[in-house]
């Protein structure tokens, strides 16, 4: 008898006989996090997912104890054991134990188990795949941003039990740079509008803008989601309304019911930049779940915290910070970039955002710093300063008042406005820029349709050369056969996306107020 077919005779009369058969069992306690040690609540320092801890050690393993044999007669009576029933006791013996509480390494496998949402199949989703292949270069700086707070998003989402898809979404939405601004004044990794950041209580003042905190917009992006999907019941409307706003997506879908047609995603009216929005995401998918075979070479990105929040109740530098810190100052910014002016005021926000194993050193430089934490102070202006006296007084220039202190041309500013102005010693040196709004033509890109009668003498390659598209492109556009003189054919060309009206940003993302 086969090994395979004799293991499972004895599982089956085991069972039928009513023997206990080990199961793999799991104890919950084994999968608790311990908090790293010396990195308590204590100190002032939470871990990325909230709990005090900088970054907490891998679960220990739980493993499951292999199937035994049923128990044998006692060795008195039991007769000498056949080659055949020695041979499933060894295979028995040699079932490796399986760890059941194992965390991947990369932190894109654990993305990639998370993966729930439909797929969606057109053709536009194969039209960002190719575009993202092609740009090799733009994907790596994406990659490259994104390991300061990957980590941090996908112990969010998973704590809400939604899709980890949406950690790739700031991709989509600003390529992973907190310091993204659009033409409809959206900001921030996750491109909020100012009304709709008003709406999920993320501050915006002349000292600080919520919009572009890592920690307050990924709260209020996940909470705005949540909103959308509960609204909806489907992710790609829930996504297109995060894009286009959720009362344009209610009428298109109302349209679409009135005349009898199908209210999904894709059958829906809607503007080339948010029919293009959820195929972005989903080519983005497609292309972590399996790098290779689109040729991305996707760097692994570790399964651990990568920052702390450490509570601070003090004002204090920017500048001061990073070096207490012991980090590059563009590094501290990168993670702190809701900060507007060089000091960051305790009653504004109440924690600092540091690399994981920056943060005692953070802890112990500040206790030893026995110099003020500021070289900035405020004044409030009084009726009848001037703007170039004062700065003229303090020994900056005009210029540099204005932007520290976010001065604007439609800045209002007269009596009570607070200024930051100079003490004797402050760095007057603009705070580095540590990131451009993305130009890439992806994030401005929008598609013009074009109708083309073919001519005598036309090719496909001719045709597509003209117009600068791929002769596949003209094939996908159109039911293509033998060209004929007289045949009409679609073309879809790129060009500059317009700028959007006043008007149209106020509509986009403008939820409703939940009764």
């Amino acid at each position: 008898m086969p090994v395979l077919h004799f293991i499972a005779a004895i599982v089956f009369i085991a069972l039928g006989s009513g023997c206990a058969v080990t199961q793999v069992q799991t104890d919950p306690s084994l999968i608790a996090l311990e908090p790293a040690a010396e990195l308590s609540s204590a100190s002032g320092i939470r871990a990325a997912d909230g709990s005090a801890s900088a970054k907490a050690p891998p679960p220990a393993a739980a493993t499951a104890r292999p199937v035994t044999p049923v128990a044998a007669r006692p060795a008195a009576t039991q007769d000498a054991p056949s080659p055949a029933s020695r041979e499933v006791e060894d295979s028995l013996r040699a079932i490796p134990t399986i760890d059941l509480t194992a965390v991947p390494p990369d932190l894109w496998d654990r993305i990639r188990t998370g993966f729930s949402m439909p797929n969606l199949s057109s053709p536009l989703v194969q039209d960002r795949q190719i575009w993202y292949a092609s740009q090799p270069s733009y994907v790596k700086r994406m990659v490259e941003r994104s390991k300061r707070y990957l980590y941090y998003i996908v112990e969010e989402l998973e704590k809400r039990g939604m899709p980890t898809e949406l950690a790739l979404l700031p991709m989509v939405e600003s390529a992973f740079n907190p310091m993204a601004y659009s033409r409809s004044h959206a900001s921030g990794l996750w491109q909020f509008i100012p009304s709709t950041g008003k709406n999920y209580k993320l501050q915006q003042n002349s000292w600080y803008d919520g919009r572009r905190d890592i920690v307050a917009s990924t709260s209020a992006a996940l909470d705005y989601l949540q909103f959308l999907y509960e609204m909806h019941g489907d992710w790609h409307l829930a996504l297109a309304s995060y894009n286009w706003g959720e009362n344009a997506v209610a009428r298109a879908i109302e349209k679409n019911r009135a005349k009898g047609l199908p209210t999904d995603y894709l059958n829906l009216t809607m503007p080339t930049e948010t029919r293009y929005y959820v195929p972005k995401l989903q080519a983005l998918k497609n292309i972590i779940a399996n790098p290779h075979s689109f040729g991305v070479d996707l760097e692994p990105v570790p399964n651990t915290p990568y920052f702390v929040t450490v509570e601070k109740t003090q004002d204090i530098d920017l500048r001061l910070a990073a070096k207490l810190a012991d980090m590059p100052l563009a590094e501290f910014l990168a993670l702190n970039p809701g900060h507007n002016r060089p000091v960051i005021v305790a009653n504004g926000t109440p924690a600092l955002v540091l690399p994981a194993d920056r943060a005692k050193i953070f802890l112990a430089n500040l206790e030893g710093h026995d110099q003020p934490l500021v070289s900035w102070q405020r004044y409030t202006l009084r009726p009848g300063d001037k703007l170039d006296r004062i700065a003229a007084k303090s020994g900056i220039s005009l210029a540099r008042l204005k932007e520290v202190n976010g001065i604007g041309r439609r800045t209002k500013v007269g009596p009570g406005y607070q200024l930051m102005l100079p003490l004797k010693g402050a760095s007057l040196e603009p705070l580095p820029a540590m990131f451009q709004p993305p130009s890439a033509p992806e994030m401005r890109m929008a598609m013009r349709k074009l109708s083309y009668t073919v001519q005598r003498g036309d090719t496909l390659p001719k045709i597509a050369q003209r117009y600068k598209v791929g002769a596949d492109d003209l094939r996908r556009w159109n039911q293509i056969g033998r060209l004929t003189a007289g045949q009409r054919l679609v073309i879809q060309v790129k060009q500059a996306s317009p700028a959007k009206s006043t008007k149209s940003a106020q509509k986009k993302r403008s939820p409703k107020k939940k009764k």
